[in-house]
């Protein structure tokens, strides 16, 4: 075999790979397409519960064939705060399980795809359905065509596979690898990862892989090890995505990688045996007479033994390691240390994550201490806002709307699991008063997500300002910096009466910190109008100016309306104790 010929297979070897992996990318962008947003609703309501993490990592992969794209989800769920680590670990567990339906599809492809393979490309590409305005039903051929390329992409492979069953010589070095050992094992280990990390697809390592076993080159030892490399060279792709993620974010990419490399050492500690059983399995399974030794595994079962060796690898290790999730977590947060500015962005509820009591005023105590966080939480963000204003450069601005707009989205979720364990508590067998507490908490934490949402509006309109170029003069500036510490005022009036005990709150306090941003909203609009009518700004100025002292203002109604929730509780307890 001359030189000419070696190039002319790594060619034709090239072009069936790529073929492949663009297949493989099409038919899981269309699948994304055509589900992606029920999955990413699924994935953004995951709890804390292993089992449901691992069930919903595995359907949403299996659904969209890719593992990546799972774990790409839950890197950014992480790093909004939609999603707890702990509930992070065990999706990637599970989509560890739903990557391996990839590879039994590869290996049903292997087969004869002939009488149906072209017909399906032609059908998906000439398709009427294709000039349709409907989205999904686009998405959908794109799927189709997706799969039609990938198993095309199989059959080029096999096609590009030289034979060497003629080359004694070849043949017998490729074979004399089987023999050699643990570190053999560990050199075809990392030749699996470095191809998972150089094609970006461990879905391609695994065609490959079968591929070069159905044609003799390798044995099923070495084929295994390859599998095994390919675990831990796909989690490179999450962790480079998490590059850019905050703390939690890059925890989750690296537990995919402590999980993998954790599985990979396992596996080898039972290596040799695991081999066996699998050979034997293999074999019964193709109705030949089993043999105990794995080297005695004809090649034509071999690329079944390792689909079934990968399926072991990833389900045998999920049901064993989701029992250490919290030590995982424990190895990650030695990995990943969370910088002091981040300690406080991290979504985490502290007084009901460990669940639900049998004690009814245990739980309302718990929610009563999660909504004074909740409370802090609220302060903290709208702490953020007059760094907008003075933000030197862009680089510093963006950096703070991020943390405003990842506080919005913590504070959509605390809503959601607050109000989900006071819903859970109010079933239970309460008394008259605890149900009125309940029902003044639910109105509390409604009105503490919505002054998240306005303080995220308020964020909104100074980004629009700043790339609209709208600028302020000082006495506007100064307007809004009054304007902001009014309500920063009644925040902190909010927060004391939160925090006290329900028969003590301030609520006059209250109404006098509202009624003193309602006063000055009136001095800051009749004055607006007074500038409209003189021309003093122009229109896009008034705008971005109007929108933002009303911004203010209507937080103040939210304010107060949780100081009267806190009082209305006091009343009806006052009167259910007169009755009694």
């Amino acid at each position: 075999m001359n030189f000419g010929d070696i190039l002319l297979i790594i060619i034709k070897f090239a072009g069936a790979v790529v073929v492949f992996i663009y297949g493989m990318k099409l038919m899981s962008e269309g699948l994304q397409k055509v589900a992606g947003s029920k999955m990413r609703n699924i994935m953004s309501r995951m709890t804390n519960n292993p089992f449901r993490g691992i069930v919903t990592g595995a359907a949403v992969t299996a659904a969209v064939q890719s593992s990546t794209a799972t774990t790409v989800m839950v890197v950014s769920f992480v790093n909004s705060g939609l999603l707890t680590l702990a509930g992070a670990i065990a999706v990637i567990m599970g989509a560890n399980i739903g990557t391996t339906v990839t590879s039994w599809l590869i290996l049903l492809g292997m087969g004869g795809t002939e009488k149906f393979l072209y017909p399906l490309i032609v059908f998906a590409i000439a398709s009427p359905l294709l000039l349709l305005k409907g989205d999904k039903t686009k998405s959908f051929c794109e799927f189709i065509i997706g799969l039609g390329l990938l198993l095309v992409g199989l059959q080029f492979l096999q096609y590009a596979m030289p034979d060497l069953s003629s080359n004694s010589s070849v043949m017998q070095t490729m074979h004399s690898w089987s023999d050699s050992g643990l570190g053999t094992t560990l050199l075809f280990i990392v030749a699996g990862a470095a191809l998972a990390i150089l094609l970006q697809s461990s879905s391609a390592v695994m065609a490959v892989t079968l591929i070069i076993a159905a044609n003799g080159w390798i044995g099923f030892d070495i084929a295994a090890a390859i599998i095994l490399g390919q675990n831990i060279g796909t989690t490179f792709t999450a962790n480079n995505a998490a590059m850019m993620a905050n703390a939690a974010g890059k925890k989750a990419a690296r537990a995919h990688f402590v999980f993998n490399m954790i599985g990979t050492i396992l596996t080898l500690l039972v290596f040799y045996p695991e081999l066996n059983f699998i050979a034997y399995l293999s074999e019964l399974l193709s109705g030949n007479t089993p043999s105990p030794d794995f080297r005695t595994l004809p090649v034509v079962i071999v690329p079944l033994a390792i689909t079934i060796f990968h399926t072991f690898f990833n389900v045998i290790n999920t049901v064993i390691l989701s029992f250490f999730i919290p030590q995982f977590i424990k190895i990650v947060n030695l990995l990943v240390k969370t910088p002091p500015e981040e300690a406080e962005d991290e979504f985490r509820l502290r007084f009901i994550s460990g669940g639900f009591t049998n004690t009814a005023e245990l739980n309302l105590q718990a929610a009563q201490n999660e909504i004074q966080n909740f409370s802090k939480r609220i302060l903290r963000m709208f702490k953020f806002l007059p760094n907008l204003r003075t933000a030197k450069d862009d680089e510093e601005f963006n950096k703070t709307f991020e943390h405003i707009e990842k506080y919005e989205n913590i504070s959509d979720r605390m809503e959601m699991e607050i109000s989900k364990f006071l819903t859970k508590t109010a079933a239970a067998d309460l008394s008259a008063e605890g149900s009125q507490r309940v029902s003044s908490m639910l109105r509390i934490v409604d009105n503490l997500e919505s002054i998240g949402d306005i303080i995220f509006q308020i964020a909104m309109t100074r980004k629009n300002k700043r790339d609209s170029a709208v600028h302020f003069d000082q006495g506007l500036n100064d307007n809004l910096s009054h304007m902001s510490q009014l309500v920063q005022n009644a925040l902190d009036i909010m927060d004391n009466n939160i925090k006290e005990d329900i028969h003590h709150i301030d609520l006059e306090a209250a109404y006098h910190a509202e009624q003193e941003i309602n006063r000055y909203r009136d001095i800051l609009r009749a004055r607006h109008l007074d500038a409209l009518k003189l021309d003093v700004y122009d229109f896009a100025i008034g705008n971005a100016y109007s929108s933002l002292y009303a911004l203010y203002e209507k937080l103040g109604d939210y304010i107060i309306n949780v100081s009267e929730a806190i009082d209305d509780s006091v009343k009806s307890a006052e009167v259910l104790g007169s009755k009694q």
